[in-house]
């Protein structure tokens, strides 16, 4: 029986995946990487350092430091969320509509502790989540499981008892390997990924989801 849901929030609640586009491809154009929409792809659901170490480890740059690329990457996510993040069909229902099943719910995110506040902030859900964990605090990011362990410490409930709902495969996995339910909901970048099948549920968007599925 679930006791626990968790949320992750980018791509899933807010509309946040072509803002991550467009701030990849402003930022790592300027420091030579020939960053394209198809290419993006490639890093989605990492934390934001490890989305720079991976394409400085395919095209290194010289002149700046990965710290100051780190920075200027969040920056402008943030600034973009505040002036463009809108949340997806659903986000605010699904959310309410959990929460008054009486289960406690929880934000788990790839992104910085900020990005989540101001993505949250945005959405105007923060007084229904209980917990939001960052992989920041974590030696390893998305696929690891880690972040999604700690969450159901945090909430004080075994992972086998929480339901995680997730749009990039990184994320999936992660809630797979740390033994938790899965319902993927592909955004438009990610739909087709046959991967996807690890998952226990696949659906199309946040208004097709079930009560019934509380009973995984």
């Amino acid at each position: 029986m679930i006791k626990a849901v968790i949320f992750d929030i980018d791509g899933l609640l807010i509309d946040s995946e072509p803002l991550w586009c467009e701030a990849k491809i402003d930022i790592f154009t300027k420091v030579g990487v020939p960053m394209t929409k198809d290419r993006y792809k490639e890093s989605v659901g990492l934390r934001a350092d490890e989305i720079v170490d991976y394409w400085h480890s395919r095209y290194p740059w010289k002149d700046v430091s990965k710290k100051e690329v780190e920075d200027r990457l969040v920056r402008e996510i943030i600034e973009l969320v505040k002036e463009k993040g809108k949340p997806l069909p659903g986000a605010k229902w699904i959310v309410e509509t959990i929460y008054n099943q009486n289960i406690p719910l929880a934000i788990t995110s790839s992104s910085l502790m900020k990005i989540i506040k101001a993505e949250m902030e945005k959405l105007s859900i923060d007084k229904y989540i209980k917990v939001v964990h960052s992989a920041e605090y974590e030696p390893f990011g998305k696929p690891h499981p880690g972040v999604y362990i700690s969450t159901a410490n945090k909430l004080n409930i075994s992972p086998e008892n929480c339901l995680v709902l997730e749009d990039s495969f990184n994320g999936v996995l992660a809630a797979k390997a740390a033994k938790m339910k899965c319902i993927a909901i592909p955004n438009q970048m990610t739909k087709g990924d046959k991967r996807f099948c690890i998952a226990d549920i696949i659906i199309d968007y946040l208004e097709d989801f079930k009560l019934e599925y509380l009973e995984l």
